[in-house]
């Protein structure tokens, strides 16, 4: 079988070697005589899964003694409305809104009625980068940043410094750099751009930011509850959990994050060398002070500076006809994006870039 380069932003591409392991063990999981989505989630089986993927957790991403690991479900939106209803109380709330995914976390909050102010964002420019100068009050009960930006392509380059307690969804880049945790101290994540498949979010909290546990709060979405019982108050989803253990032993193989971190700004950067010396053919979306590492937006131009909708379908069809899929820019934005999440090797990039210099010479 002849597998296509996946550029998708997520659910995204896995390493070959993780799909074949998930494929041979999907039956028989290392001798069971079971599949690990039939094993009790109170099984030894299980149990040992579980344990490993948040020990390595720990190892890999440096997370330090008074922080602690939450495996949950509902995705990186459910944390949007679990984050206010956990951590609010009575005081004040500041967001930075930087696109789609921090204004959806505003929506929320509005909805919970708390007090909130977003203090800066980058919409009058379309979310082209991140905002400067974020200045966080002191006495926050907490303050929201989004540290990648999927659909935009803005990525933060270090999280702002603040007294008040920092909550970062990091849904689209986790696990690609090491993250500085002096300046966090609530990380959230959805697993299926870089950790893994759908169904686990990741949560990581300072432990005294979890024991600000609310009675109004429904029992289920209250962080505590989760931590109590390790994350295992009811069912995990145990497939999810079961891939992301696989992915961390995946990334603590090939080098850990670090060397992780080093791939992605490899295949960043030959993808941006690639659209910034077309000569205008190529303009990427984002301001460069703000690039992303995981998402790489831009568009092709007329000679007038419009975009080319005409020709960024031909780029589309003409690219999926060689097996790189997932191109398409989100309906939002339109144009194009290339997603270069962990998984991505750099030979996927290098064939891509080596496609958009014949297109630019065959369209120009």
């Amino acid at each position: 079988m002849s597998r296509k380069v996946n550029f998708s932003a997520g659910p995204s591409t896995l390493p070959k070697e993780i799909l074949e392991q998930i494929r041979d063990e999907i039956v028989d999981f290392r001798g069971e005589g079971l599949s690990i989505i039939e094993a009790s989630h109170r099984s030894k089986v299980y149990d040992d899964i579980h344990s490993e993927a948040i020990s390595l957790l720990r190892e890999i991403y440096k997370i330090p003694e008074d922080f602690e690991v939450l495996l949950l479900q509902g995705g990186a939106s459910l944390q949007f409305a679990m984050v206010p209803m956990n951590l609010y109380r009575g005081g004040k709330v500041e967001f930075v809104d930087s696109g789609s995914w921090s204004s959806k976390a505003i929506k929320e909050a509005k909805i919970q009625n708390i007090n909130f102010e977003t203090i800066a964002s980058s919409k009058e420019t379309s979310y082209d980068r991140i905002p400067e100068n974020i200045e966080f009050s002191d006495d926050l009960d907490y303050a929201y940043i989004t540290s990648n930006n999927t659909i935009y392509g803005t990525e933060y380059r270090e999280f702002p410094e603040t007294k008040s307690p920092l909550v970062v969804d990091a849904s689209s880049d986790i696990l690609s750099y090491q993250v500085d945790w002096s300046r966090v101290d609530l990380l959230f994540a959805g697993a299926q751009k870089n950790a893994g498949v759908a169904g686990v979010t990741v949560v990581v909290a300072r432990r005294e930011l979890i024991e600000r546990e609310s009675s109004k709060t429904p029992i289920i979405l209250r962080y505590k509850t989760h931590l109590d019982k390790n994350s295992l108050y009811n069912t995990p989803p145990v497939f999810a959990i079961y891939t992301l253990n696989l992915i961390l032993n995946w990334i603590k193989s090939i080098g850990g994050v670090d060397e992780v971190h080093r791939r992605n700004q490899q295949k960043a950067k030959l993808l941006y060398d690639t659209i910034d010396s077309s000569g205008g053919f190529y303009v990427g979306h984002a301001d460069k002070s703000s690039r992303s590492l995981m998402n790489v937006t831009f568009n092709i131009k007329n000679g007038d500076g419009s975009n080319n909708s005409e020709l960024e379908a031909k780029f589309i069809k003409e690219a999926t006809k060689l097996g790189m899929v997932g191109l398409k820019g989100h309906r939002s934005i339109g144009g194009l994006r290339a997603s270069l999440y962990n998984a991505m090797d750099i030979d996927g990039v290098k064939q891509l870039t080596q496609f958009m210099d014949n297109f630019k010479s065959k369209n120009l």
